[in-house]
């Protein structure tokens, strides 16, 4: 039994990048816990109902996936640019020396969202090696209608590692459907089609029905 965190920006980027992979590590006996960088709140504009229902959204996405804890940070959802550097690298340090993880899915660094890149220079700040011993593995993963949308001027995602998630595909999606806003029609990037599609292109790459891929940062064994 391995203790895994999924680090999120947002609500829905756990289930975008890694909702299977999420589920199987569950199967396995592995404890998974949920990190949650940003919230969305009344305060910053957002209707109260809205509010209300994004809260209800996380606890059903949360007992879906069996996580044994939800840490919310409540930054500001597209905010983290202004919140300074030493207060998130605090507050994700703590919840990672709280949960002492052996594994960490973080997004990856270059997608086109700035809370994204904020969220991965914050976790691989508070995850070194020296102060953080018990973490072994580090992994970025892909969020559909981030990642795709990076400027080619940056470093491409460029996945060396692979999660068969051919059992869990369905049960992804069902779990995205609970993101009610979130989700449009086809060719809007979070659809179920598109979702279905990139599985399925990178099951090919890894030789089975569908699969996740993630960029390894860093593994120690």
């Amino acid at each position: 039994m391995k203790r895994i965190l999924f680090v999120s920006p947002h609500p829905d980027d756990e289930t975008l990048g890694c909702g299977g992979t999420i589920l199987k590590h569950n199967a396995m006996g592995d404890e998974i816990y949920w990190l949650i960088m940003t919230n969305i709140s009344v305060e910053a504009g957002y209707n109260g109902i809205r509010v209300r229902d994004r809260q209800l959204e996380i606890e059903l996405v949360a007992k879906e996936y069996g996580f044994k804890n939800v840490f919310k940070l409540d930054f500001p959802t597209t905010g983290l640019d202004i919140v300074g550097r030493s207060q998130l690298i605090g507050a994700v340090s703590d919840t990672i020396s709280k949960i002492m993880p052996a594994v960490i899915y973080l997004p990856n660094r270059n997608d086109v969202h700035s809370d994204h890149n904020i969220t991965f220079d914050t976790v691989i700040s508070s995850a070194k090696s020296f102060r953080c011993p018990f973490i072994k593995k580090l992994l970025a993963y892909e969020v559909i209608s981030e990642t795709e949308f990076s400027s080619p001027f940056h470093n491409t995602f460029v996945p060396n590692n692979f999660s068969d998630i051919s059992g869990y595909l369905d049960k992804k999606i069902s779990i995205m459907k609970i993101y009610k806003n979130e989700m449009g029609d086809h060719p809007f990037p979070r659809s179920i089609e598109n979702i279905n599609a990139l599985a399925t292109y990178r099951g090919s790459v890894a030789g089975v029905k569908y699969a996740e891929a993630f960029m390894v940062l860093k593994e120690i064994w």
